[in-house]
């Protein structure tokens, strides 16, 4: 019977998520309130909690996780201070106006900036309120418009440099570390934020080419979806490319290239980032009062989230285990037909699943520490399984029902665009994005490859 107490510590606490009730506190109090339970039951040892001020104190000091809030920064600042908007505008007037040309540069500007913030509600919120209107305007179908929207927000997942993939990295690492001491391997190689940022670029640029390819064959079969239309230059690309789009472009790579040369940390380039918004603000003479107030508040408000949930997620970690959740895990999984295979299967069906109640963050920080370590220990590769969850979690936020994009979208879509309309118009690219799932599942080489060949592992 107290086997399964995990499980059932667990499922108590879905049914809160469910219910409204905030994470981060649900995870430490429902945690807290069962490990109460197991010392009066003589089912937990009282000494494990003395582990929780130690945990914490080595979250709170873990350097790779400074990049969170100077990431948040770049990416909100670029977006409060309309840089998002004037890009758009650009990238639509370079590109000209051919059929479904603005979906496309929808799809590009969306990419840059889910990259630069990695947060899904809010860059669906932003390419809403920025896109929608001028798709709208120029009588783009409803389905395809909110479609391509929706599934350009949840980009940020895969496209480096995102806070996602930034924490994605750092619980991975650890729960890699901690799958090979249990085989008895104590020299194991190291897993860093800039191998992930490598794995993730193949995919993230199939998943952006096979947008781009459905919106062009959708546009070309039918004009009527998204029609072309004359653009007015106000000056010449090439001069237009340098000016506008060339600075925001350079930074995105400047930052993501210092990580992956080995040159800067996460934490530092995610400085230099932050910075240099900053200076591409002013330069834009964007930066006002105003919109500085609006990028530090909204960093403080997601990074305060971010950091809440790592304490609640600590503590209930801490107490699945010694309840001895990791023994009822593996147990499981040696029951499940199909070996390694079968083991992956159901982890991505139930990360999936999750992802109709959980956000990305919440997700890494809640499951990933628990199941990570036993399905890597199997012999799968961190930086393929870390990837998959990543377009896993995409796909589960683009799905109806439930899908978290098409909340935040339906929220800040105008009231005559009806909800099936929004449905209808992620089905193509939930398809896309199974596909490209299937494609890494067959070809793991797609993700491994890059961090094999620049940093030998």
């Amino acid at each position: 019977m107290a086997e399964l107490i995990p499980l059932l510590m667990f499922f108590v606490i879905c049914l809160f998520f469910m219910a409204g009730f905030p994470v981060a506190f649900t995870l430490a109090g429902t945690s807290l309130v069962f490990a109460g339970l197991g010392i009066l039951t003589n089912t937990f040892d009282s000494g494990l909690l003395g582990a929780i001020p130690v945990r914490l104190y080595g979250d709170m000091t873990n350097m790779n996780l400074v990049a969170v809030p100077l990431f948040v920064f770049m990416g909100v600042l670029l977006e409060k201070s309309n840089l998002a908007e004037d890009l758009l505008g650009n990238m639509a007037q370079v590109l000209g106006g051919f059929k479904g040309s603005l979906a496309i540069s929808v799809i590009f500007v969306g990419a840059l900036i889910a990259a630069s913030t990695g947060i899904v509600g809010a860059t669906v919120i932003a390419m809403g309120l920025i896109s929608l209107p001028i798709m709208l305007n120029r009588n783009y179908d409803h389905s395809l418009a909110t479609g391509t929207i929706c599934a350009t927000g949840t980009l940020g997942q895969i496209i480096p440099p995102s806070i996602a993939l930034v924490i994605l990295g750092d619980v991975l690492s650890s729960a890699y570390q901690q799958s090979q001491l249990s085989l008895g391997n104590f020299s194991a190689k190291t897993v860093s934020v800039g191998d992930l940022f490598l794995g993730a670029i193949i995919p993230g640029l199939i998943l952006v080419f096979c947008y781009v390819s459905y919106v062009l064959i959708k546009a070309y079969l039918n004009p009527k979806l998204a029609p072309s239309h004359k653009v007015e230059a106000t000056e010449g690309k090439l001069k237009l490319i340098l000016k506008n789009l060339a600075p925001p472009l350079i930074l995105i790579v400047a930052v993501l290239g210092s990580i992956l040369a080995g040159i800067a940390t996460p934490t530092e380039a995610a400085g230099v980032g932050a910075l240099g918004a900053i200076t591409l603000a002013f330069f834009k003479k964007k930066l006002t009062l105003i919109n500085l107030r609006g990028a530090v508040q909204g960093t403080a408000q997601i990074t305060s989230m971010v950091f809440m949930i790592l304490v609640g997620s600590s503590i209930f970690v801490l107490v699945f285990r010694g309840f001895g959740g990791d023994e009822v895990i593996t147990n499981l999984f040696d029951q499940i037909p199909g070996g390694v295979i079968g083991i992956v299967l159901v982890v991505m069906i139930v990360i999936f699943l999750l992802g109709f109640i959980l956000d990305f963050i919440q997700i890494i920080f809640i499951l990933l520490p628990m199941v990570g370590p036993i399905v890597m220990a199997y012999g799968v590769d961190p930086i393929w399984l870390g990837i998959m969850i990543a377009i896993n979690l995409q796909t589960s936020f683009l799905t109806p029902p439930f899908g978290f994009a098409l909340f935040y979208l339906r929220g800040v879509a105008p009231d005559y665009i009806e909800t099936i309309s929004i449905y209808r118009g992620v089905i193509p690219f939930i398809l896309i994005q199974i596909g490209v799932l299937i494609l890494l599942a067959f070809f793991p080489e797609l993700v491994t490859a890059l961090p094999s060949l620049v940093y030998g592992n």
